[in-house]
């Protein structure tokens, strides 16, 4: 029996990241881990329980320490495409409920403190452990799975990846022209380049997959077929039988 991975990929914005993973997960039969989700959910808990201050590092801090965010597989019965974990806030249910602007624009201002990325990539790391899980992020191959055994650096030019930020817009009923796109683009690379906490960078061992010239499906099947050869080679390693 081939043995199970654990795969980082990581990337810049409009590079299909989060797409990409699920679509790997699926085809491999592993858990995919929404890291975003965990933020929201500590972000909802600050919310709701009052008294938790988003401007106080500390606070926040001290909240994150105390709130146990469990993400488990979407159940079958939760038919949306938007969602991809069912998430459990101190043993609640909160999947629906972090789906909120609120939620989300609080969840951007929870993730850039430093005290609580270092508690919530602790809890991701234990999600993760045991393998047969695929991880998507900016620091994932580099802070949060270090010692994946297949890590993705997924790149595509920045042309590419605003025409697919247009698109999402236009989707959602909301029109943005690709040099406004591109413009968008080109200001998150910098902050994410950056930033002084777990800046965007590639992992020495990481492949590099450039889908400049390919959709969701190509790239997936690309990362699964590296991903079936690197199971391969470690059950080889191991003396398994494949």
């Amino acid at each position: 029996m081939n043995r199970k991975l654990t795969i980082a990929i990581d990337g810049p914005a409009g590079s299909g990241k989060s797409s990409v993973a699920r679509l790997v997960a699926q085809k491999l039969g592993y858990r995919y881990l929404d890291s975003g989700a965990m933020y929201r959910a500590l972000a909802l808990n600050a919310l709701q329980g009052g008294g938790v201050a988003l401007s106080s590092e500390h606070e926040l801090v001290v909240l994150a320490r105390d709130t146990q965010i469990e993400l488990r597989p979407v159940p079958p019965t939760l038919q949306d495409p938007s969602i991809h974990n069912q998430v459990f806030l101190d043993g609640v249910d909160v999947t629906q409920s972090i789906r909120t602007d609120e939620v989300a624009q609080a969840a951007s201002r929870v993730a850039t403190v430093p005290g609580v990325r270092k508690i919530l990539v602790e809890q991701q790391q234990r999600a993760g452990a045991g393998g047969g899980v695929v991880m998507e992020g900016r620091d994932i191959g580099t802070v949060v799975f270090p010692n994946a055994e297949l890590k993705i650096f997924l790149e595509a030019a920045p042309e590419a990846r605003a025409e697919r930020r247009s698109k999402e817009h236009s989707e959602k009923g909301e029109y943005v022209d690709i040099a406004q796109a591109l413009e968008e683009i080109h200001e998150r690379d910098k902050r994410d380049t950056e930033r002084k906490e777990s800046p965007l960078i590639r992992a020495a061992d990481a492949v590099l997959v450039d889908n400049t010239a390919m959709d969701v499906e190509e790239t997936a099947r690309v990362i699964v077929l590296l991903a079936r050869e690197r199971e391969s080679k470690l059950g080889k390693e191991a003396g398994v039988v494949v």
